[in-house]
């Protein structure tokens, strides 16, 4: 069941605020809304969210300071040294699908996982110890903005469940400990670097994004294979929006309902600081289709896959140092590993080039 997807020339706006009250008709009524963006666009602004104005400003000083660094420093922290796939992110170290490196650096921070706990013990691929600089109040003011947004990923998850009909705490127990990042992200001002992406179009790995840029750049691909603009956006009291995209798993819980929407960051004048929190659901937890999302009869186009196993698959063909594990044949892609762009408009336009070029 894929829905009818409108060609949108900008992103719609929703307050959320009543997401916070406790009279389920206003809950409802905003996931309703929310409901028919993730439908007819597979992006929105999301004002009213309640995230505080000291913790947005925290992490922005946290991302400069680390970004500030001289880049032998920075690379201490090398994400291919961690034993969890976190850490810095060198400018080039991540391919999309038009093989070109990005144009941006990162810090990857992940969910804060005990030393003991098991999927720890286990070593479950992306859980584990963050990778924490030597620099004053990096960790405590990057944890105090996770722990904000993840609670606030928690609310929209139980409004994605409210407007796909299901029991408002659906999801709450596929979300104990997830493989969910926060990256911190730079893209340098360079005069030269014409026609180079900061992130090549691609679909977002996990269930849905929340994402917070102080500059212009990101693009989202509508149904006439147009890149709309998704500028910073604020309301009328001055708060900023978090824009908010459907991701690969939460196309496939719905089966389609909801499109992992292709985007990507183009090059902007300005320096540009952005912090996207990717909203998983547990390693293990088995994506498919969820009951009553397709027709009697209807074969499902989406393999039954765990969410770690898509991310970590993804991961090992988009980081450099993982893709090259692989062609040493240290990792190998899991069984059932998909392809990247195989999500959203990105698999459309995939399956159109292969149709007009056999």
């Amino acid at each position: 069941m894929t829905a009818a997807k409108s060609s949108f020339t900008e992103l719609p706006t929703i307050d959320i605020s009543d997401l916070a009250c406790d009279d389920l008709v206003r809950r409802q009524a905003v996931a309703d809304a929310i409901g028919q963006a993730a439908r007819e666009v597979g992006f929105f602004y999301v004002t009213g969210h309640g995230i505080a104005p000291e913790l947005i400003a925290g992490v922005r000083a946290a991302a400069k300071e680390i970004f500030a660094l001289p880049m032998e420093r920075k690379m201490a922290y090398y994400i291919g040294q961690s034993k969890s796939h976190k850490g810095y992110v060198p400018e080039g170290e991540e391919i999309y699908g038009s093989g070109k490196p990005d144009h941006k650096e990162a810090f990857d921070i992940g969910f804060q996982a005990a030393d003991d706990h098991p999927f720890v013990v286990a070593k479950t691929p992306l859980i584990g110890a963050n990778e924490w600089p030597d620099v004053p109040e990096f960790q405590s003011r990057v944890l105090a903005y996770y722990d904000a947004v993840f609670a606030l990923g928690h609310r929209l998850f139980d409004a994605f469940a409210l407007a796909l009909g299901l029991p408002e705490g659906y999801f709450r127990s596929m979300v104990t400990c997830p493989p969910s990042k926060l990256r911190l992200i730079h893209y340098p001002f360079d005069a030269s670097a014409e026609d180079v992406p900061g992130i090549g179009a691609h679909t977002d790995y996990e269930c849905f994004t929340l994402l917070l840029a102080d500059q212009p750049g990101l693009e989202v691909l509508n149904e006439d294979s147009d890149w709309i603009d998704a500028p910073p956006l604020k309301n009328s009291t001055g708060e900023e929006a978090f824009v908010i995209n459907i991701g690969d798993m939460l196309e496939v819980l719905s089966a389609g309902t909801f499109v992992a929407t292709a985007h990507r960051v183009r090059k902007v004048p300005q320096e540009r600081y952005s912090f996207p929190l990717f909203f998983a659901c547990d390693y293990h937890t088995l994506i498919r289709p969820l009951p009553g999302f397709l027709e009697a009869g209807e074969a499902s186009e989406y393999q039954e896959l765990s969410i770690g196993e898509h991310m970590w698959s993804q991961a090992l063909q988009t980081y450099r140092y993982l893709r090259e594990k692989v062609t040493r044949g240290e990792l190998q892609l899991p069984e059932r590993a998909r392809g990247t762009n195989t999500f959203g408009h990105l698999k459309k336009q995939a399956q159109q080039k292969t149709v007009n070029n056999p």
